[in-house]
């Protein structure tokens, strides 16, 4: 199984993007990965501590359509309630943060970025 980093990571990377800890993202990673990538924060706690984290996504295009719609797809991913995800010791609860998106300038006008808000509970003793 997973540890609650590695849980973390497996949620980022099933949208069919790849997902880096915002930490770690390759050099030149826009036009190593095909245009497109998410970075995400890595934030844990124990049982009954809620966190924030953040992701964002990353996009070389002029429009705002295609990664308005993978914003939209992970949204629906999570849902009203939330999205339950299995780690080794227990379950992450992660759910969408007020206000869950925003789209933010960069300062290459062909980069699209979408900054998501969410809120994690580690359903786990340690």
């Amino acid at each position: 199984m997973a540890d609650k980093e590695q849980a973390l990571h497996q949620f980022w990377s099933g949208f069919g993007w790849k997902a880096y800890d915002e930490n770690t993202v390759p050099d030149n990673a826009m036009e190593q990965l095909g245009g497109h990538y998410i970075t995400y924060s890595v934030v844990t706690a124990a049982l009954d501590e809620p966190v924030p984290i953040h992701a964002n996504l990353w996009m070389r295009d002029t429009s705002w359509e295609a990664i308005t719609q993978k914003a939209n797809a992970i949204s629906e991913a999570i849902g009203i309630g939330g999205a339950v995800i299995p780690f080794d010791s227990g379950y992450l609860w992660i759910c969408r943060g007020t206000p869950f998106s925003q789209r933010l300038p960069e300062s290459d006008d062909t980069i699209r970025k979408i900054y998501l808000n969410l809120m994690v509970e580690y359903l786990s003793a340690n």
